[in-house]
């Protein structure tokens, strides 16, 4: 039986983030990081397409919160005591410069995720936080106030542990021996599966500013649209999942949406299509691109309202001018199942936030037991809203160890 103060389980971001802040705060404290492969941080090494979106641009909790679809009131009041700002400052002072990108995305300097994790691993030997690879949790007790750790290597002993594992249900059910209740996982972050005529051969084409909305159902979202082979991403879908996760989930991935690519009323619409058969009488409406649409998708909507690729503005009559402005105001998709985005598999799901005193991050069930990180029913949107919860948690969680 190996005995330690504080042993952390799980080798990720929100890991290393608690161990080292830790250790910083109280260095005579024996720490240990418990990962169950022989890497670590490997979600922080594919994030941001390997450049780690370390957080977001946004400096007002409130409308931070605004972009996790499970745990936004909850964050409210960690937001204010460790948030973006907070992550800046912390990574700034050991040598790891910020950059914010238009969207609001923040990444090192560097474009490097590499950066991150030489980071965390230079913190972690500095204060002499041990790392013990190949670990993974066989089972959890305790006993006299003092837990006891079996992993498939060997045992360990501490008076506090920190559960940082991410979305993994063997943990889970670990977890729900000790009388944790645990929100069934289903995916968060995922595109959308679409075959249709309309977008099957113009991949690569970006629409910068739809609304997107599930028909028969609350869920609506807007931003930028990416089509792909597979069918739509981007922001605008991205949201849709995340903030739909657990009702898309329901309906098995198979449902309708309706995209309005130029944000416009359909009345409005028809009168500015009225107005161009007028200004535009001898000009093709194929080539006659509008509405700043990129041209390929402006094509594809021409056409299939029945619009032929020679046909002149002056041709089109009243039925046609109406299924051109239904088409830009209220196109309709068959979404049929979901593609993870990219390597950043992200899930709705976890322990049960009622179960969590959000001023420590410590179970209100088993005392000086923590959690970080999506090991929690918490989990947001794309653009590095995900890590932030990962810090905030992993700090404040710290601060309470360390020093109670």
């Amino acid at each position: 039986m190996i005995k330690k103060d504080i042993v952390i389980i799980g080798g990720g971001a929100a890991g290393f983030f608690a161990a080292i802040n830790i250790a910083e705060q109280n260095p005579n404290l024996k720490v240990v990081i418990l990962e169950r492969g022989k890497e670590v941080l490997t979600k922080v090494k594919v994030s941001g397409g390997g450049r780690c979106n370390v957080t977001h641009a946004e400096f007002i909790p409130q409308e931070l919160v605004q972009n996790y679809p499970r745990g936004e009131k909850e964050l409210l009041g960690p937001f204010h005591q460790f948030m973006t700002g907070d992550t800046i400052e912390w990574f700034e002072k050991r040598g790891v410069e910020l950059k914010i990108e238009d969207d609001g995305r923040m990444f090192p300097v560097s474009n490097s995720s590499q950066t991150i994790i030489d980071c965390f691993l230079n913190e972690a030997e500095k204060y002499r936080v041990e790392l013990y690879y190949n670990h993974s949790v066989k089972s959890i007790s305790k006993k006299n106030n003092v837990f006891q750790i079996e992993t498939i290597q060997g045992s360990f002993s501490a008076e506090k542990i920190l559960v940082a594992t991410g979305s993994n249900s063997k943990m889970w059910k670990l977890l729900e021996a000790f009388g944790h209740t645990i929100s069934p996982a289903v995916p968060s972050l995922f595109t959308f599966n679409i075959e249709d005529h309309r977008i099957i051969d113009i991949p690569g084409v970006v629409a910068q500013n739809v609304e997107v909305k599930v028909l028969d159902a609350s869920l609506w979202s807007e931003g930028p649209l990416l089509i792909t082979h597979w069918g739509m991403s981007a922001p605008s879908i991205l949201k849709l999942s995340a903030f739909g996760a657990l009702e898309l989930a329901k309906r098995d991935y198979k449902f309708q949406i309706e995209i309005n690519f130029i944000r416009q009323s359909f009345d409005n619409c028809l009168a500015i299509l009225k107005t161009r058969k007028q200004e535009l009488t001898k000009k093709t409406v194929y080539k006659s691109t509008q509405f700043d649409l990129p041209k390929r998708l402006w094509h594809q909507l021409v056409l299939a309202s029945s619009i032929k690729a020679e046909a002149r503005w002056a041709d089109l009559n009243k039925g046609q001018l109406e299924d051109l402005a239904n088409q830009l105001t209220a196109a309709i998709f068959d979404v049929n199942g979901k593609s993870t985005f990219k390597e950043e598999f992200v899930t709705a799901g976890g322990v049960n936030l009622k179960e969590v005193n959000f001023k420590t991050f410590e179970s209100k069930i088993v005392r000086n037991l923590y959690f970080a990180g999506e090991v929690l029913n918490i989990d947001a949107v794309t653009g590095g809203f995900n890590f932030q919860n990962a810090w905030t948690g992993a700090y404040i969680a710290a601060q309470s160890m360390a020093l109670s």
